[in-house]
Parts: structure tokens; C-alpha cells; sequence
């Protein structure tokens, strides 16, 4: 049965659902990462290219499994369908952390783009300003309702993805190989070379389950989830891969491994003078905020879902306007919280280990998914199920465990070790959910009977 809160007039149309898959990958990141890798030599474009076909492999197994299970919720939904509630309720409660705190780590790096943009003064009290209406901006529109949500999307991705077309595309004509440096800088295999850069680069793609997540709000979810995750991916992919190789080739490698603003440094390259900084920060503003506004949505999406199967309070299961308004009220109230913490006490590294916790809990859910997507082929008991088909989809299932896998190996141990024990504090809000839902078929007359086994056990 489909989640169909709201008219279908407010669905996403395929291109909605592209733009926010492709603008949830593309958030602020992408302005620095030609910078971020430039030490590691242009091995870090082939890595690029291995991870861009692990994430399209994740794009595939989304898209078959919003075939089987076509509901808001996304890799929660196919979590529980396959594992049961608390795995389900583990994939839920890792997206929905992971979302609400990598708003406020995408609203902190807006601010310094801001400045450039405005030309204005940096101070404690006008980054907070600026910070905390970067959150709750995007939550408004998202409180109006999804056709607020997908008309500024579908624009802000148009907006932020035709500048950085645009330098990746001109920069090839001046692109110079005696810019690129060594294949591998500092003098190590290329092996070393390709896992390290590949450490920086594997979250690029987080956000390749946006269209998954919102299946419900997806027109034709069973054939334009799969489509929307694979086209944003690859769109995602085209930027990243071109963008990067351009600047790789129009900036000189000793000043690109110094460099602050990459991409910047190339259109002052390309056109000469210093508007390039200008430029792009605009991009960047448009870029960060886009990000915003589809996080903001995926942030209440998860909770939403498993709400309804009473694994959140109830409140986060209602919806306005096709949005559930709890759930965006929360993760911006969190998010503004986390910001607040920030700027007043971040000099006690709160902020960073938070971040930390981000980075391994989006790996939870694509693991629980590709998990659920080899539990589903190896059970399907469908006698028109052709091998073929099960055959390619178990080497994608696969694939995409890996590069989940993959991605959990990259977060690092300080990573895990506080997304584990994050992870683990869930645990305790399941169980308050639990004890508070009602046994099927039981009564209160039941209960007391039903809790003579479990006294007795405790007893021996």
C-alpha cells in the first residue's frame, strides 16, 4: 500500500526527485575536495571513478527495492521488512542523527561563503545569525509543504549545477597535463595512494537514497525512485569527476595543494582577475543551501516512517501538507542546538565528535539495505523470477554491501567508536517503544498472565 499523505498533486515528479537526490549529494563539500585530494596525486581520479561505480551500484539496489516496498522511509522500510523492528529501528535512528547533525556541520560551513558573497565582518554573534537562518530557512519552506520543498530544490540544483558545469566544462580547454603532478605524490605505491584519497572522498555520495527515503511523496515510486537515484548519481557524478580533472589541470599542483577555494583559483585562472572567489562562493551559498532544504526533509522522513509503525513517538508520524511537520521542527531545533553548542563551547571539541558520529551513522542504513536486498533475492519465491535478473541483482546487492562496507572502513576508528556508542544509546529509546506498544491480540486482562513466564524466569 502506497503512503499517500496528501494529494498526488503534491508528489514529486520525476525531475523533482532527481534534483533532490543530485542536490543531496552536492552539498559544500565539493568546493574543496580538488584541494582536499591534490596531495595524493591524480590517483585520486581513479579512485573517484571506482567509488562513482560503487554509488551507482547503490543507486540500482534502492531503486529495486523501492519496486518491492514503495513507501516513505527508504532504507528503514526495507531494514524492518527484512530483519524486523529493531533493525529497522537502527536504520531509522542512525539517519535520522546523521541528518539533523550534518545540517548543522552544512550550516557552519555556509558561513564563511556568506561573507565572501556580502563582503561582510566575521563575528561570533553574526556567524550564529547567519548559521541558524541557513536551518530554519529550508525548515520553513519545508513546513509550506512539498511543492515549496521540490520547486526550491529543482531550482537551487539547476542554480548550484550550471556554475560548476560550467568550470568543469571550460577548464578543459585549459587544461594543462603540466599541471597535474605525479600520478602519486610523496613517493608511495599508487595502492596507498588510491585507499587514502578514497578515505576523503567516499562520503561524496552520501545522499543517493534521497529519492528512496521519499518514495511516498514520488509519483510512480516502483519505477521513479530507481530512475531519480540512478540519473542524480550520475549527475552528481559528472560534476565531481569533470569539475575535479578541470581543476586538477588549470591550477598548478603546488599552488592547489595550498589552495583554500580550488575551484575559485581556476576561474581566476581561466579569466584572470579575483571574481572567481565571488563567483563561486555564490555557488557554494546556493549550493549548501539546496543541501539544506532536501536534508531538512529527509531528517523528518525516516522518523516519520517508523512513527507509523510505532518504533518514534506518534507525533513524528503525522504529516502537513505532505511533510512531517514534528520531524522538521526537531532535527532544526536539534541542529540549531548543535550550532549553538558550536560557537559558544567549541573549543571542547563537542562539535567535532558529533561530526564524527555523522560519518559512520550514514553507513548503517546503506549496509541494513544492501543486507536486506540479498535477504529478498535469496527468498524470493516468485516462480517468474528470471535467473538473469537474479543473477545481476545479486552482484549489485553485493556491490553495494561493499561499498557500504567500504565506507564504514573509511569513517576511521575514532569514527566508529563514537557512532558505535551513539548507536547504543538508541538502543535504550527502542526500548521504551517497545515496552509501550500493545501485544497483538492482547488485553489488559492478558498482561498480567503474559508476564508470569518472564517473573518466573527472573525468579530461578
Amino acid at each position: 500500500m502506497h503512503d499517500t499523505d496528501g494529494t498526488n498533486s503534491r508528489r514529486f515528479g520525476l525531475p523533482t526527485a532527481v534534483a533532490l537526490v543530485m542536490g543531496n549529494i552536492i552539498g559544500g563539500g565539493i568546493f574543496l575536495l580538488p584541494a582536499s585530494v591534490a596531495p595524493f596525486g591524480t590517483v585520486s581520479l581513479l579512485a573517484f571513478g571506482v567509488l562513482t561505480i560503487g554509488a551507482i551500484a547503490l543507486a540500482l539496489v534502492f531503486g529495486r527495492l523501492a519496486e518491492r516496498h514503495p513507501r516513505t522511509g527508504g532504507p528503514y522500510v526495507y531494514a524492518r521488512e527484512a530483519f524486523g523492528d529493531f533493525a529497522g529501528f537502527l536504520s531509522a535512528w542512525s539517519y535520522w542523527t546523521m541528518t539533523w547533525v550534518s545540517n548543522a556541520a552544512l550550516a557552519v560551513a555556509g558561513v564563511g561563503y556568506f561573507h565572501v558573497v556580502t563582503g561582510g565582518t566575521s563575528s561570533k554573534g553574526a556567524d550564529l545569525a547567519v548559521a541558524l537562518a541557513a536551518l530554519w530557512l529550508p525548515a520553513l519552506a519545508n513546513l509550506a509543504g512539498t511543492r515549496w520543498v521540490g520547486a526550491i530544490q529543482l531550482i537551487s540544483t539547476v542554480l548550484k549545477f550550471l556554475p560548476l558545469l560550467f568550470v568543469a566544462i571550460v577548464g578543459l580547454f585549459y587544461f594543462d597535463p603540466a599541471n597535474l603532478g605525479a600520478f602519486t605524490e610523496g613517493g608511495g605505491n599508487w595502492t596507498g595512494g588510491l585507499t587514502a584519497s578514497a578515505a576523503i572522498l567516499l562520503y561524496s555520495y552520501v545522499g543517493v537514497e534521497s529519492a528512496a527515503m521519499s518514495a511516498g511523496e514520488v509519483r510512480d515510486p516502483e519505477r521513479n525512485v530507481g530512475r531519480a537515484s540512478v540519473l542524480g548519481t550520475i549527475g552528481a557524478a559528472v560534476v565531481y569527476l569533470l569539475g575535479t580533472l578541470s581543476v586538477f589541470g588549470a591550477v598548478p599542483h603546488d599552488k592547489l595543494v595550498k589552495s583554500t577555494a580550488p575551484f575559485s583559483d581556476a576561474v581566476d585562472t581561466m579569466f584572470g582577475g579575483h571574481w572567481g572567489g565571488t563567483l563561486i562562493a555564490a555557488a557554494a551559498v546556493i549550493s549548501i543551501m539546496g543541501a539544506l532544504n532536501g536534508w531538512t526533509l529527509m531528517s523528518a522522513q525516516a522518523p516519520y516512517a517508523a512513527a507509523k509503525d510505532g518504533l518514534f513517538p506518534a507525533s513524528f508520524g503525522k504529516k502537513r501538507r505532505g511533510v512531517p511537520t514534528v520531524g522538521v521542527l526537531a532535527a532544526a531545533v536539534l541542529a540549531s542546538l548543535l550550532t549553538l553548542v558550536n560557537y559558544t563551547l567549541g573549543e571542547g571539541g563537542v562539535f567535532e565528535i558529533l561530526v564524527l558520529i555523522t560519518t559512520f551513522s550514514a553507513t548503517v542504513p546503506y549496509l541494513l539495505a544492501a543486507a536486506a536486498q540479498v535477504y529478498f533475492l535469496l527468498t524470493d519465491r516468485r516462480d517468474k523470477v528470471r535467473m538473469d535478473r537474479l543473477v545481476r541483482d545479486m552482484v549489485l546487492a553485493l556491490g553495494a554491501f561493499a561499498f557500504s562496507f567500504w565506507l564504514v572502513a573509511g569513517a576511521g576508528y575514532a569514527a566508529i567508536y563514537q557512532g558505535v556508542l551513539f548507536l547504543f544509546v538508541g538502543i535504550l529509546v527502542y526500548a521504551w517503544m517497545a515496552a509501550r506498544r500493545p501485544v497483538p491480540g492482547a488485553t489488559q486482562e492478558d498482561a498480567p498472565e503474559a508476564a508470569e513466564p518472564v517473573a518466573e524466569a527472573v525468579r530461578q
